[in-house]
């Protein structure tokens, strides 16, 4: 972390959940039970949660498609959910095309957002959490039963975009 004029710059990762502020938060709100991570790629959480990541590279339990993982849980099966996919149209270009996969259209549609978002407000037990990850504070929303309870705004200074963090 940079510390200029008073305000704190966090130094961007690939790794979101490395990011101190952003580690300290999850360690701050996961819980014992059984948490889902769809998007892992190099999580240090990995201990607390049921991990996924598309690249095969990755250390994780499941290689699988976000969506086709997600759907593997049973309704209100999980406590908690981190979910940090690729933030952009243009990122999830990026990570298909890394792990040899063809990029569709509807892969870079608000749909591909939409349709996990569906999915991890299915799987999460009546009073669980779902931590979010991204450049808008969306979340999973109200209108899938979700409250906002916290917001943490990570800037990463310069030309770098800040990573908003949602509790919900």
């Amino acid at each position: 972390m940079i510390v200029k004029n008073d305000r704190v710059w966090a130094m961007p990762s690939h790794d979101t959940f490395t990011v101190r502020p952003i580690k300290e938060l999850i360690a701050a709100h996961i819980t014992a039970g059984v948490w889902v991570d769809p998007f892992s790629r190099n999580s240090p959480f990995r201990e607390q949660c049921i991990t996924n990541d598309l690249n095969t590279e990755v250390e994780a339990d499941y290689h699988l498609e976000a969506l086709e993982f997600l759907r593997t849980f049973t309704d209100a099966s999980v406590d908690g959910v981190l979910f940090d996919p690729p933030y952009s149209p243009r990122q999830i270009s990026e990570c298909y095309k890394h792990v040899g996969r063809e990029v569709h259209t509807k892969d870079t549609q608000s749909s591909f957002y939409g349709d996990r978002k569906k999915e991890v407000a299915r799987i999460v037990k009546p009073g669980g959490k779902v931590l979010c990850f991204g450049w808008n504070s969306g979340g999973i929303g109200k209108t899938s039963g979700f409250e906002l309870r916290e917001v943490l705004l990570v800037p990463h200074g310069g030309a770098h975009n800040d990573t908003i963090c949602t509790v919900e």
